[in-house]
């Protein structure tokens, strides 16, 4: 099951970055003529049209990736709701992919709706908030400030985020206080771990070429793969 998880998180990684044109051999842009009145986040010089996904390069970014130009205006019209519905599908296909492969028992609508609606309810919106502030707080894509960003993320944001995942089940399945408040003493510490083994060189990748307003749908294309592991460890 590790193996497997392992393999689906690899795979998660290599799609999203490849989606975003990731090339860490070459961090610089290609500039080429732009339109003024196409938004920075659609023009044809960024380095997503070397992706495999936007093949043409005389459309304007999201011309192979049907809804992809949508998507971004909703980001820049209604940012919060187009993250929140951004992880509810993150966090949907990260339990629907568990336990259609990853558990031998019947589906369970009620943890896969439980799973879903932590998505849209904290993970997009907390995530549009935090990485809102933390770009204003550190600036830049230098070594050092994405190193400050990683460091801050997965020391301060990820015990408190997963200590928030815990409460939240908790709260859903009718726990009492105390035994939520075991689950955190017994399981945060195995899934801070988990994450740490993870999401640094995500994070790395994320805050060195990925834009503040695309952070979350490229976090959610990489954590389908870590949802299934949140997905067990949360429900056993």
């Amino acid at each position: 099951m590790k193996l497997n998880l392992t393999i689906i998180l690899v795979i998660s990684f290599c799609l999203a970055a490849s989606a975003f044109g990731v090339n860490p051999q070459q961090p610089t842009v290609k500039k080429v003529a732009t339109v003024d009145s196409v938004p920075s986040a659609f023009r044809k010089d960024s380095a997503v049209v070397q992706s495999r996904l936007f093949r043409d390069v005389n459309k304007v970014r999201g011309g192979a990736v049907p809804g992809w130009a949508a998507y971004n205006r909703a980001l820049e019209d209604s940012p919060l709701i187009a993250k929140a519905c951004t992880s509810l599908v993150g966090w949907a296909l990260g339990d629907l992919l568990t336990q259609f492969f990853l558990s031998n028992a019947a589906f369970d609508m009620k943890r896969f709706i439980t799973l879903s609606l932590f998505g849209f309810l904290y993970h997009g919106p907390s995530g549009h908030y935090f990485y809102n502030w933390l770009d204003s707080k550190v600036e830049g894509t230098d070594g050092k400030s994405v190193a400050m960003k990683v460091a801050f993320d997965q020391i301060i944001w990820c015990p408190l985020f997963m200590t928030v995942f815990f409460t939240y089940l908790g709260v859903v399945n009718g726990d009492s206080f105390s035994a939520i408040g075991n689950k955190i003493k017994n399981d945060l510490l195995a899934a801070c771990q988990g994450s740490w083994k993870v999401w640094p060189i995500v994070h790395a990748v994320n805050f060195r070429f990925i834009s503040t307003k695309h952070r979350l749908v490229f976090i959610n294309g990489v954590q389908i793969a870590f949802n299934m592991f949140l997905s067990l460890i949360g429900n056993k």
